[in-house]
């Protein structure tokens, strides 16, 4: 190890308020080009910003999250660059007063905890989006102008690629239990810029920082560092020298591209935004904004080792999405075992989501019949097999679970008589093995229960099925 990474990420999170951060345009995705927008925030002169008070509460509240300070007299200021789709010449954003500040998010990489440091969280409008590949020209969609942004600027904390991604994983957790942002990668509502320099070991001056843009994705981002942490190793290790650029990551090439020299703060001439009135903040706001913080993600994993006895990874997997959480502890108010929904939610349940790349929005489940299901289960009426084929059913049927059950011929068999003729069957078939398992090879004993089971069709109660073959195999 001859050089020291240092990474620090600035992450742009749009915020899921109904509006947009300077005017009543609606703040959604995916409508068509151009049709969510006003004069206000196509920068039409003579138009004046009013500020969005929710914009404000996301800030805040992600600011308490994060442990930050709040800044109880804040100001927003112009960011001046001149681009195709910032039709204003400028955006509006916070420079010297961000709205939060000195704060700290807690990671895990190998399992050893790193404390990152938050260095500032400030309000932004985003700006439009280019659209390239239309023939000879480049199409512009203003719909993002306006949209609320925060940005996250982190300090030079992190020392590998992987911290960087875990960083960021962290955060947008974080972010979705907090339901200030849909961090969507793929539409642009998280958006991520790395910081990179390398240094030699044991010096504790900075090197010369790229920046890399365009990563839409955990993967990328980590890719991405790998890639520019190995090129300044290089270009270091021939004896050249580090320029500071904005480099641009091709996910499909998988190669940063240079884009421009790196911009510094005077190079957007900051000044203070004239049109909008400093923003104050009560410490009575502040303190109804913590008082309705949600659990957070360490707190929640937390409570289910404590209140349900189970082992960390199952815990790591079901908190990992506020909504996977949530839908757990629904099938636990249905009076099953918390351990029997863990097994089902982590495993069946996501196995289809992950199948069908959707959420729980779309999931056709709900809690409460899964819930019924593993009832059934639990009551010795359905095989956990035949209830692994039930459940398929109910995928695409809203069917009660009963008739599901009884539709198929599912119901478990606990009917001694009848179970101890197919145990006579089945030892009768298979003498060679009786003998062996006479002569000491308990181990057979699982090879009975499936012949027994094979033979129900899965519907024996493997419960009694055990306790009835083991008096078969033991008496002469």
């Amino acid at each position: 190890m001859k050089y020291e990474v240092v990474i620090g990420l600035e992450v742009h999170a749009q915020l899921s308020t109904n509006s947009k951060i300077f005017c009543t345009c609606a703040n959604r995705y995916g409508e068509a080009p151009n049709t969510l927008t006003c004069p206000v925030c196509l920068g039409m002169p003579g138009t004046l910003p009013v500020l969005n008070e929710q914009a404000i509460h996301f800030a805040i509240k992600t600011g308490l999250a994060l442990e930050c300070s709040i800044r109880r007299y804040s100001r927003t200021a112009r960011k001046n660059y001149f681009y195709p789709d910032l039709p204003k010449g400028y955006q509006i954003s916070q420079y010297e007063d961000p709205i939060c500040y000195n704060g700290k998010l807690l990671i895990e990489t190998d399992g050893k905890p790193r404390e990152i440091g938050i260095t500032r969280i400030h309000i932004e409008e985003d700006a439009g989006k280019s659209i390239h590949g239309m023939g000879s020209g480049t199409g512009v969609d203003f719909n993002r102008c306006g949209v609320p942004l925060i940005e996250i600027v982190s300090e030079p904390d992190m020392r590998s690629p992987a911290e960087a991604r875990a960083y960021l994983a962290k955060l947008k957790q974080i972010l979705k239990y907090l339901n200030v942002s849909d961090c969507n990668m793929e539409e642009g509502s998280l958006r991520c810029d790395a910081n990179v320099s390398l240094r030699p070991m044991g010096a504790t001056t900075l090197g010369t920082k790229t920046e890399v843009k365009n990563m839409n994705s955990f993967r990328a981002v980590e890719k991405a560092l790998e890639y520019e942490v190995a090129r300044q190793t290089t270009v270091l290790d021939e004896g050249g020298r580090i320029e500071a650029v904005t480099l641009f990551w091709n996910d499909a090439t998988e190669e940063a591209v240079l884009m421009r020299s790196k911009e510094e703060a005077h190079d957007y001439r900051y000044f203070p935004e004239p049109d909008l009135v400093p923003i104050s903040v009560p410490e009575a706001m502040v303190e109804t904004i913590r008082g309705q913080l949600p659990e957070l993600p360490a707190a929640r994993a937390e409570r289910f080792l404590k209140a349900y006895g189970l082992n960390e990874e199952t815990v790591r997997i079901l908190i990992a999405e506020v909504e996977w959480a949530r839908y757990f502890e629904d099938v636990v108010k249905t009076g099953v075992k918390a351990k029997s929904a863990a097994t089902w939610v982590t495993g069946e349940v996501l196995r289809v989501l992950k199948e069908r790349e959707a959420g729980l929005d779309d999931f056709p489940v709900s809690a409460s019949r899964l819930g019924e299901l593993i009832r059934y289960i639990e009551a010795g009426k359905i095989s956990n097999q035949a209830a692994k084929k039930v459940f398929e059913t109910m995928l695409t049927s809203d069917q009660a679970v009963a008739e599901l059950i009884e539709a198929a011929g599912l119901s478990q068999v606990s009917d001694t008589d009848f179970l101890e003729t197919i145990i006579r069957e089945v030892l009768a078939a298979h003498p060679e093995e009786l003998a062996r398992y006479r002569e000491g090879k308990k181990q057979l004993m699982g090879f009975f229960v499936g012949q027994v089971m094979k033979k129900s069709k899965g519907r024996a109660n493997p419960k009694i099925v055990n306790q009835l073959l083991q008096s078969a195999l033991e008496s002469d």
